[in-house]
């Protein structure tokens, strides 16, 4: 009997979105995200957020910095001003997106079918599929991230839910400690990732202003931290760039 010619392309997608997310769970960003992710539950917690409203968020946002910010600001500042700081740091996506969907792109994939692909991009994603893509065939590329991204999705949700308990459960001190994971791997995971003298010295500048905003109250401190540092370090880089 002659098998439906849909048949083996539809096996050879799951397949492939199995291996993606096979791929994610052996990968260190799996882990990177279960232990940032476990800091976020945390704060949600604290913030008085419930478990479902962490976990949709997680799924509609997925951006841990961007989560940051509308977790510790949606309570303090206006709807528009959140959606504005949230806006902000998921701009760096963009060029994310562009460069990650000419690999996805074959003969029969639809314009729809790049939705889910789009959305599960994150820097975590964008890594190893930027990595991993050019090896798979092209026709899989697209079931193969989606397993991949929704795979790392899935470490974010399991961290973020075992951070929100955990905080509801153990002694305050420990409790405590928990909030400093997230910005402690946000930390090291944008230290780790400056390579150019541009990104450092927003690294640098951020170090020394984001003190200084706290102290000042203006409310939305990791935007004007982000704005004020990042806007030094271009002026400085502007300039030495037009010295040579």
């Amino acid at each position: 009997m002659m098998r439906a010619p849909s048949a083996q392309p539809a096996n050879a997608a799951a397949w492939a979105f199995v291996r993606g997310a096979r791929t994610a769970v052996g990968s260190v960003f799996f882990y990177v995200l279960l232990g940032n992710y476990l800091g976020l539950g945390a704060l949600a917690h604290e913030f008085h957020f419930s478990f479902w409203w962490l976990s949709l968020s997680t799924l509609l946002v997925w951006a841990a910095p961007a989560q940051v910010i509308l977790i510790s600001t949606l309570g303090t500042a206006s709807l528009v001003e959140v959606a504005l700081a949230v806006t902000l740091t998921s701009l760096r996506f963009l060029p994310m997106v562009a460069s990650i969907v000419p690999l996805l792109r074959a003969p029969g994939v639809r314009q729809r079918d790049l939705l889910l692909p789009m959305h599960v991009t994150a820097i975590s994603v964008w890594v190893e599929g930027t990595r991993l893509l050019p090896a798979q065939p092209r026709a899989e590329r697209v079931a193969f991230y989606n397993g991949l991204g929704l795979g790392l999705m899935s470490a974010a949700l399991i961290g973020g839910g075992a951070g929100f308990f955990l905080a509801a459960r153990l002694p305050p001190l420990l409790a405590a400690s928990l909030l400093f994971f997230t910005p402690l791997a946000l930390l090291m995971s944008t230290s780790r990732n400056a390579r150019t003298l541009l990104d450092q010295l927003a690294f640098a500048f951020g170090l020394l202003v984001a003190p200084v905003v706290a102290a000042l109250n203006l409310g939305l401190d990791l935007m004007w931290t982000g704005l004020i540092a990042g806007t030094l370090a271009y002026a400085v880089n502007w300039v030495r760039e037009g010295r040579r």
